[in-house]
């Protein structure tokens, strides 16, 4: 003979209460991490991405001039980053240096896409599956000579150009942009090339 058990209204009410905190926790933890996504793929305070942004102009080789350090580029000399286009309206982005302590090439492929409307020069980069970083064109010469970049803050800074050397007044004036924009340039770490 089976004796079936009616549960105690104070056990039911505090099994509710136990999954509404269960379920409050989840909500909050995916809200959270929507922000510290979405954070990724910001952009400074007070920074504009540049406007009628063609990224056609924008593909092909450039080099980089100078940086704000970063783990990932840490040692490196020589280093170029390669834009073109990928099937599905994205960039595909292939970064690459010397180690000379190693004595090897190091290369990252990646995928970029836009933030908002491809004419404005605000792109996020994926080199690591689900996870994508700022990619922000702060600052463009009107011919795609040279160009000015950060990451979603101020400890992101790139110097660019089509060419392995940029003529030094050009350089002054977009590390005066950079600095004036609040990044700051006595810590820019000039490249190798």
């Amino acid at each position: 003979m089976f004796i079936w058990a009616t549960p105690n209204s104070r056990v039911l009410s505090l099994w509710f209460r136990m999954q509404a905190k269960i379920i409050m926790m989840i909500k909050t933890l995916l809200v959270t991490l929507g922000f510290l996504i979405s954070g990724c793929v910001g952009i400074p305070a007070n920074v504009k991405a540049v406007q009628g942004f063609d990224a056609n102009r924008y593909l092909g080789t450039w080099y980089e001039i100078a940086r704000l350090d970063n783990s990932f580029e840490t040692g490196l000399e020589q280093i170029s980053a390669h834009y073109s286009l990928r099937e599905d309206g994205g960039l595909r982005v292939l970064n690459r240096g010397y180690d000379p302590d190693q004595r090897i090439w190091k290369e990252a492929e990646g995928k970029a896409f836009f933030v908002g409307p491809p004419t404005e020069g605000r792109l996020k980069v994926s080199f690591f599956g689900p996870f994508y970083g700022a990619y922000n064109v702060i600052g463009l010469d009107e011919n795609y000579g040279y160009s000015l970049v950060s990451g979603p803050d101020y400890s992101y800074l790139w110097i660019l150009s089509r060419t392995p050397q940029l003529p030094d007044t050009v350089q002054k004036q977009l590390v005066a942009k950079a600095k004036q924009l609040g990044f700051d340039t006595d810590k820019l770490i000039y490249v190798k090339q």
